[in-house]
């Protein structure tokens, strides 16, 4: 309570006084990929527009944790070490290594999947905890609709993932539950770092008709070598975020991750404002993006209906 007292003061000192003690923000991401790396700067953007400007009123001391958990729980010590005024948790072992660090600096999250999952808050509505922000929840049953939307024959779908990620067990959960439903079969390749992921993509061939690759940062990270797979055996990959269409993906329906930090952005302000983070609902993106890949099209010997172009936000051509 002490934390958010403080930022309200601080708030109020740049607006009576003029007061200019710059505000300190940690952002801390698991690991470099265009998803989040969007995300993070679209946070920093969203403030920019409220009038804080990097190097004059706020300073945002930015760590990248390559994809090492004992490195991200490092950074969220050293983060509370330096009593940043809010840190900035991008993907889901970043939120929980600063969750388990403190209890009372304000903790806004982006890019997490299940975030009530994870146990980083008691509800999206009502948190109830230090931390809140946006989650990044993927259409599942939306995403694997669109092989049969592409005109495509797919029973056996083939998921990589990290099965040490919590968000990623929770859309492998719900990928098995909705591909009932749509007469799919999954099967399921693990990892448990991106050295793995080139590995677990060729266990696949021969026993799948198509690969999903859900939000997961380890496999989304490494990208290029499940793409390798699919392009020599003809294999449709359809992925949880768009900008892994325009590295190559077939298609995805998901979530403007730009967007997503800008909203993030929103919620920290009202957080920089004086709200409480237990009182502030964690929000979800709803604008939905469909994009496609018709230079992977060709590569994996697929034909995409025109309909499918025309709907499309976004063509990779």
């Amino acid at each position: 309570m002490k934390k958010f007292l403080s930022l309200v003061l601080l708030i109020l000192l740049f607006s009576i006084t003029g007061y200019t003690k710059t505000l300190n923000i940690g952002i801390t991401q698991i690991v470099e990929h265009p998803a989040l790396d969007a995300c993070r700067q679209g946070f920093i953007d969203k403030l920019k527009e409220y009038g804080f400007e990097d190097g004059k009123n706020v300073k945002y001391d930015i760590q990248i944790a390559q994809g090492n958990v004992a490195t991200a729980n490092q950074i969220a010590k050293n983060f509370v070490g330096d009593n940043k005024d809010i840190i900035v948790a991008i993907a889901t072992p970043s939120a929980l290594a600063v969750a388990n660090a403190t209890k009372k600096i304000p903790v806004i999250i982006s890019a997490i999947t299940d975030p009530v999952g994870a146990k980083l808050v008691k509800s999206l509505e009502k948190p109830g905890t230090n931390v809140t922000g946006t989650t990044d929840m993927s259409p599942v049953k939306e995403q694997l609709s669109l092989f049969k939307e592409l005109g495509l024959d797919v029973k056996n779908v083939g998921i990589i993932y990290n099965a040490g990620e919590a968000n990623s067990r929770s859309l492998v959960n719900l990928a098995k539950k909705v591909a009932k439903e749509l007469n799919m079969n999954i099967v399921e390749a693990t990892v448990t770092n991106s050295s793995g992921v080139l590995l677990a993509a060729k266990s696949l061939v021969g026993k799948v008709d198509g690969i999903y690759i859900p939000t997961d940062n380890t496999i989304v990270s490494a990208l290029e070598s499940v793409l390798q797979v699919a392009f020599d055996n003809k294999l449709p990959v359809i992925t949880g975020d768009t900008d892994s269409v325009e590295r190559g993906s077939l298609a995805s329906l998901g979530i403007n991750y730009y967007k997503l930090g800008k909203q993030t952005g929103e919620i920290a302000y009202k957080v920089i404002n004086g709200a409480n983070p237990a009182e502030t609902p964690v929000e979800t993106l709803k604008d939905l993006e469909l994009f496609v890949n018709l230079k992977s099209a060709e590569k994996m010997n697929i034909k995409v209906p025109e309909d499918f172009i025309k709907k499309a936000a976004k063509v990779i051509k």
